[in-house]
């Protein structure tokens, strides 16, 4: 059985270069489980599947299974139900289906296969018997360049009710990959395919270095037999008990761990001190119960200036767990207005400090964190919250809201940003388990307020906002075509901007436009920086892909149509 560290390596042991393609598989590959059932539970919400097309479709679905049907005949089953619907339909449906429930299904250690073969240049692909309209919003999200998958045809922007021919699924995904090998002048004898089922074996078999990830039982025996790697991930997926017992007790611990600050606070009289007990025991007790473990970089940033504002990217609930191991003591935060509504949890969080605000009205939201302005000047005790305002569904950075740089100019106090990279491990938005994995976090140095101005606040949110993307490798935010301020950096602390005072800052721009495959780019620690990088010019809208004029093909020329290569996804 091999590790993922096992198979990063190999992958670091690989030449660099587009001349090693590395393929993915989609369904139980990227993603655990299948986006097709997604989709089915969509079309009949939508009422595009009637309850006896849905029992056709099911029979096929069967048959198939039990190998009395082709894929390509299945696939000419629910085609046809989707005879007259707009194509850009269900391009809205796709996106709006990855966001909502397909996103957290994605694997981390997937993910981060997908990153290693990206950081060596190679010629990363996603060859999938599903539709793009299942595909591309996750190879969006991953980074992936080419997608390579079933089309189903269109005329005059609505589905015919056809399948293009060759569909891509046996000896198609083979076509495929040698299209994409060809295209690219990738060797497909030095290259990479990750898969979980049989259906695969061809492709497996073409290429040099086949990978079994999740595999089914039947791959297993063949992976096994031909001596293949095989790896299983267990950080998506049906949880154990255990981890679902763990996960009741690590949620209500902040029940009990506040009620053993109440006997420091009826000896000693202060609230402060009993807080801080109940906060350090609570941060302590949930991450040994999730088996939370933190890789912090730039500690240091977390105690040289307080009080401040904390502010994090939010993807997980495990976030209110990580913040609380990173500040320790004297710390408010911030939480929806929802959560008053939890039994007793609620109560126990508006006792401990959380102000609840409204999302929805940014005014009241900004006059109901008076207290915590109050809170910083007469108690010191810092803010740690989420400028994005709620968990983004994966590690791309959402836009930031004004309440926490209104806070901290009212306040007086630093900013602080936390980059937390990978929090959605532990657990994505939409689950309620908490898995076992250790979280890379990276403090920032602290950013001066004092020469904030409210007229300026959008630029400040964009220079901070610009700190976490960097740090994040993503591209930056552009200034505003119309502002004709120059971009700056986010102001370090008032002790160490007068240190640097007679340091030059320099900027570099770089073209972010591409249309093959894309690295990400390196992230450089701004804690030893004194400006902002010069923010990267927008993508050019990528023309076409082939995928999708595959797609638009008529009726009358369905037969002669072949899985065709997208690029710049």
């Amino acid at each position: 059985m091999a590790s993922v560290d096992d198979l990063l390596q190999s992958i670091a042991d690989s030449p660099d270069g587009p001349g090693i393609a590395a393929i993915f598989d989609f369904d139980g590959t990227l993603i655990a489980g299948f986006s097709a059932t997604v989709f089915i539970r969509e079309q009949l919400r939508r009422g595009d599947l009637s309850p006896r097309e849905f029992v056709e479709l099911m029979s096929a679905m069967t048959n198939f299974g039990l190998g009395n049907m082709g894929f390509s005949g299945m696939m000419a089953i629910n085609a046809q139900f989707m005879r007259g619907i707009e194509e850009q339909t269900y391009e809205e449906i796709g996106e709006e289906l990855y966001q909502r429930q397909i996103a957290r299904l994605v694997y981390p250690e997937s993910r981060a296969l997908v990153d290693a073969h990206l950081a060596k240049g190679h010629t990363v692909a996603i060859i999938s018997s599903a539709t793009p309209y299942q595909v591309e919003p996750a190879a969006k999200d991953l980074n992936i360049p080419h997608v390579l998958c079933t089309t189903l045809e269109v005329a005059d922007g609505q589905f015919t009710g056809q399948v293009n021919r060759p569909t891509c699924f046996g000896q198609g995904k083979v076509d495929a990959a040698k299209a994409l090998a060809k295209k690219y002048k990738a060797n497909l004898d030095e290259s990479f395919f990750y898969s979980d089922s049989t259906d695969d074996q061809l492709l497996l078999e073409r290429v040099g270095l086949p990978r079994a990830l999740n595999p089914s039982s039947k791959l297993r025996a063949l992976a096994r037999d031909r001596g293949w790697p095989v790896a299983n991930f267990g950080s998506r997926g049906r949880p154990t008990v255990g981890q679902f017992v763990r996960s009741i007790a690590a949620t209500v611990s902040l029940v009990p761990t506040f009620a053993a600050g109440l006997p420091i606070y009826a000896l000693t009289g202060s609230r402060r001190d009993s807080l801080n007990f109940s906060l350090s025991l609570f941060a302590d007790t949930a991450s040994a119960l999730i088996g939370l473990n933190l890789n912090v970089k730039g500690e240091e940033h977390l105690w040289s200036h307080r009080p401040a504002v904390f502010v994090f990217n939010h993807q997980s609930k495990a976030d209110v767990v990580i913040m609380a191991q990173l500040v320790r003591r004297d710390m408010a935060g911030v939480g929806k207005q929802e959560i008053r509504k939890m039994p007793v949890i609620g109560k126990v969080l508006e006792l401990g400090g959380v102000v609840m605000i409204d999302r929805a009205n940014s005014a009241s939201a900004i006059q109901a964190m008076a207290p915590l302005v109050e809170a910083m000047h007469k108690e010191g005790k810092s803010v740690a919250l989420a400028p994005e305002g709620t968990r983004s569904i994966s590690p791309r950075l959402s836009r930031f809201k004004k309440g926490a740089f209104h806070l901290a100019m009212q306040a007086g106090v630093p900013m602080i940003p936390v980059v937390i990279r990978n929090a959605g491990d532990v657990a994505p938005k939409g689950d309620f388990v908490f898995r076992p994995a250790t979280v890379d976090v990276e403090v920032l140095e602290p950013v001066d307020t004092s020469q904030w101005q409210t007229d300026t606040i959008d630029d400040h949110v964009r220079e901070v906002r610009n700190l976490f993307l960097e740090a994040l490798g993503q591209p930056l935010e552009p200034e505003p075509r119309s502002s004709g301020r120059k971009p700056q950096a986010a102001a370090k602390t008032k002790t160490k901007a007068k240190a640097k005072t007679k340091t030059k800052t320099k900027t570099k721009t770089k073209t972010t436009a591409k249309t093959k495959s894309t690295k990400p780019a390196k992230a450089k620690s701004p804690a030893k920086k004194a400006a902002v990088k010069k923010p990267a010019a927008k993508k050019a809208s990528p023309k076409k892909s082939a995928a999708t004029k595959a797609r638009r093909t008529p009726a009358k020329s369905a037969a002669k149509v072949k899985p065709k290569l997208r690029s710049g996804s």
